[in-house]
């Protein structure tokens, strides 16, 4: 089972967005066990401060090292990344981070048996938490949020639905877009025609050799169109 915990200021938000789907389908069936924890539980002062003012000035906050090594400590038994358990991974959600793209999901997934999210808040997080606690560094995309929290439902998302047995269907993962390099082949479903709009024939004809041709060319086709990025240099970053 894969344990993922997440450190946020705002526990609420998160609320019961692991609640549905997916992932509620995934947890109750022992796949996966979810953690949502107040980075401010783990502050010692009387307000329980969890930022502070940058040193050399600037606009905005930092949020301060002590509560989040705290918060480590407390889940991993220790704040020494050498020491860490094997499959221990201590994700900070930064716009400096790689990509997270389809293979990246599958690595987590595929290697991970603990994964610690940290969310990031105002200017960003105390570069000594970065230094000493994080293993692996994840943006989801070049565009500023207010703060991790959306990408560490995104984050969560993308891992646990390639988790084993948590689709149901051992292809499903296998045939999503991005899963070999390309955009997933355009879909349809009954009636046949609606409103003289038809359901190409080959879909029809029962030929599984020929539909398979057909989703192959279609799938090219539309990320030739929609994102010809990823067909550059073979797809080495996918």
């Amino acid at each position: 089972m894969l344990r993922i915990d997440v450190l946020t200021i705002f526990p609420e938000f998160f609320g019961q967005v692991f609640d549905f789907g997916i992932i509620r389908r995934a947890r109750l069936a022992g796949i996966v066990e979810i953690g949502v924890h107040d980075i401010r539980e783990f502050a010692t002062d009387k307000h329980r401060m969890v930022d502070d003012r940058p040193f050399g000035g600037g606009d905005g906050m930092v949020l301060k090292p002590e509560p989040i090594f705290a918060a480590i400590e407390h889940l991993l038994g220790t704040s020494e990344r050498a020491q860490y358990p094997t499959g221990t991974h201590v994700v900070l959600l930064t716009p400096q981070g790689r990509p997270l793209r389809q293979m990246v999901a599958k690595e987590f997934a595929d290697q991970a048996s603990h994964i610690v999210v940290i969310c990031g808040r105002y200017e960003g997080v105390d570069e000594r938490v970065n230094e000493t606690l994080v293993t692996d560094e994840i943006s989801i995309g070049d565009y500023v949020l207010s703060g991790g929290e959306p990408a560490a439902v995104v984050l969560v998302d993308a891992i646990v639905r390639l988790l084993p047995e948590a689709l149901g269907s051992e292809t499903s993962a296998e045939n999503d877009s991005f899963s070999n390099g390309l955009l997933d082949c355009p879909h349809y479903t009954r009636p046949a025609e609606f409103r003289g709009m038809k359901v190409p024939d080959v879909l029809l004809n029962g030929n599984h050799a020929e539909i398979e041709k057909w989703r192959s060319q279609q799938a090219l086709e539309k990320t030739r169109k929609y994102r010809p990025d990823l067909l550059e240099g073979e797809n080495g970053d996918m």
